[in-house]
Order: C-alpha cells, then sequence, then structure tokens
C-alpha cells in the first residue's frame, strides 16, 4: 500500500483557524495481516513494517532553496484523498497521576481513565475553536478509540448540544458518564461518531488502557456505533506484555488503509499520542527535516493536528464527482499543439 500525507500546521484550542498551507509528505506503506480475536496481543507480535529506503533530507545535502529548484510540489487527484483531524484525547486522570509516579500507570484505579475537569475545559476550549473555524460542519465522520477518556473527548469536541427531552434521538453520551458530571450530549446534527478498536492506545500492562465491554459502553453513549469491535469484552488487552514500537506503527498503518474502505472524505480521529506517534513516525523521511519533526512529535492533550492522505497506489473506489468530462466533440477536436504537428506530418508525406 502506497500512500502520502500532505500534512498542514499543527492547531490547538487556543489557535484562531485551521492552517491552509500544506506540505507533501511521501510515504510507502504495506499491508498488513489483519488482527484477528485468535491472535491476541497478549503474545508477542511478529508485524513487520517494510519502508523504502529512506530519502533524509539535511541541511547539508538538500537547503531550502535546492528543494524549490527542484520541485517540491505535486499535483493529485482530489478524489484520491481524504481530510483527516487527528486529535488527542483531553487529560485524563492518568496523566495527572502518571506524571507525579510514572509507576502509579499499573494501578488498577486508573482502570479505563476518565477526563479530569481541566479535561473537560479542555474540550469545550476545543469545541469552540472547531465551530469558530467552520471545521465542525465539514466532518462527515468521527471515528474514535473505545476507551472512555477518548469517547468523552470526542463527543465533547464534535457532539451536538445539550440534550434536551422530547428529541427522538438517542443521545451520543448519557449524563454524568464516568463521574463527568456533564449533562447529555445530543446526537442531533452530529456526524455519526464509530469505535475502533484499531486506533486505541497502547496494550497491555496499564490498567488506565483497558477498555470496558460494549455491553457497558452502549448505554453511557447510545448514539456511538459499536457494530465494529467483535468481542464484547477486551480480548487484546493483557496485563504483562505491553506492546512494542514497531506492533503500534503496524496497527496505525492498518488503520490508514481501513480509512480507504470507508466513503467518508473528511474524517475526525479521536486517539491517544502514542498511537497517533507512531502513526505520523512512517512519514516524512523524504522531508526537509523540519517539516518530519513538525509532524513526528508528540501531541499535548486535546491538540488538534489536520493532513491530507494521499492514496498513490488507488486501493481508493471512489470515482471523483467533481470532474466533467466537458465537450463532446462531433470531430476529432484535437489541441492546437497536437494539430500542429499533425498538419506537419500529413504535410511532409
Amino acid at each position: 500500500m502506497s500512500m502520502t500525507i500532505i500534512y498542514s500546521t499543527p492547531t490547538t484550542a487556543s489557535s484562531s483557524a485551521l492552517n491552509s498551507s500544506f506540505v507533501s509528505l511521501p510515504a510507502t506503506l504495506t499491508s498488513i495481516s489483519k488482527l484477528r480475536p485468535s491472535s491476541p496481543l497478549h503474545r508477542p507480535l511478529r508485524l513487520r513494517t517494510t519502508l523504502p529506503p529512506p530519502i533524509l533530507c539535511s541541511s547539508s545535502s538538500l537547503s531550502v532553496s535546492d528543494m524549490d529548484a527542484t520541485g517540491s510540489q505535486s499535483l493529485y487527484p482530489l478524489h484520491r484523498t481524504k481530510t483527516l483531524h487527528l486529535v488527542r484525547h483531553a487529560q485524563g486522570i492518568h496523566n495527572v497521576e502518571g506524571e507525579k509516579d510514572h509507576d502509579a500507570l499499573l494501578s488498577y484505579d486508573l482502570f479505563d481513565a476518565n477526563l479530569t475537569p481541566l479535561g473537560w475545559k479542555q474540550v469545550d476550549n476545543l469545541r469552540k475553536h472547531v465551530h469558530a473555524c467552520g471545521l465542525s460542519k465539514r466532518i462527515d465522520l468521527v471515528v474514535v478509540s473505545p476507551l472512555l477518556r477518548a469517547m468523552q473527548t470526542a463527543v465533547g469536541v464534535f457532539g451536538g448540544e445539550a440534550y434536551r427531552d422530547g428529541i427522538n434521538v438517542p443521545p451520543l453520551m448519557a449524563a454524568n458518564t464516568g463521574k463527568s458530571g456533564c449533562p447529555a450530549i445530543s446526537s442531533l446534527n452530529s456526524p455519526p461518531f464509530v469505535a475502533v478498536e484499531l486506533c486505541r492506545e497502547r496494550l497491555g500492562v496499564h490498567p488506565c488502557d483497558k477498555r470496558r465491554s460494549n455491553t457497558e459502553y452502549r448505554p453511557l453513549f447510545p448514539a456511538v456505533d459499536f457494530s465494529l469491535i467483535e468481542n464484547d469484552d477486551d480480548i487484546l488487552w493483557t496485563p504483562d506484555i505491553r506492546e512494542r514500537n514497531e506492533e503500534v506503527a503496524a496497527r496505525g498503518q492498518k488503520f490508514l488503509k481501513w480509512l480507504w474502505t470507508r466513503k467518508e472524505k473528511e474524517i475526525a480521529i479521536v486517539s491517544h499520542n502514542g498511537f497517533l506517534f507512531h502513526t505520523l513516525s512512517a512519514f516524512g523521511n523524504d522531508c526537509h527535516p523540519s517539516v518530519k519533526s513538525e509532524t513526528c512529535t508528540n501531541l499535548a492533550n486535546c491538540e488538534l493536528r489536520s493532513v491530507v492522505i494521499i492514496d498513490r497506489s488507488m486501493i481508493g473506489s471512489d470515482s471523483s464527482t467533481t470532474n466533467y468530462p466537458g465537450k463532446i466533440p462531433s470531430g476529432p477536436d484535437l489541441p492546437s499543439d497536437i494539430a500542429s504537428e499533425k498538419h506537419l506530418e500529413e504535410k511532409g508525406a
């Protein structure tokens, strides 16, 4: 599988608008075999990530002016792209305790960690931002990690207004979910939400990264679609083995490939720093080092980064909705330069 990410400057809730300047970051990704329930991740995985030899651009070998001279821009058909808005969840109780003492992350008191009061303020700030910049009106789909802190963030940022009785739509989140003290959040006029295990946090050892059962989640998030999660209980998390960096990266590549099976073009993804960092790290090796470093950095709580991903291998199935064939000619109707060449050939004959 071959894809390119075109990257825009990261934004947080304090930004006034999304930056629309994009820089091309090509990369080639290989197909990763499907995670199966019969192969739980509590056994060490042997997934292999195969990338082409990296073209490392450094200031000593390729300057910015050199890149401009050799052509750092490219064109690509619009219908073979998707716009992704990547969001790390807001501050969770595990973030606070882990900063005080990293060993606290081993405590089952932090199981499926929920947002802190500060985390909910971060959600409110990012919500204001996505509405102010118009992003809230463009999102076709919200993909969310099936962990409490990620789903709280997702519905808080991209959901409808406060839920009101008498409205015949299920709420995205029930009142006081995760001891939040928050009112229910409506699904009215919001994009669809779907929970996907491929974009959850690094698996294993830390109880804060273990999810609840779908049976427990559904009453808490009635309008979130959990149908893509095959097993009710969490069979991927185990207490003794932590998922390796390369395994997280391979899962990220598989997740990006899955996105091409979706018809939606502008997608918000609410996930975790570990997953997003290792997924993005596969890109940018042939770009200027400042672009690589801009892309492959850790995300702050409730940070938003917008990228455009390109399908270079033509695995996307959608045809263009905007291209138009133009005039249907009654004759050859050749372009003028080709017609001139044809005329000279005929005259020479």
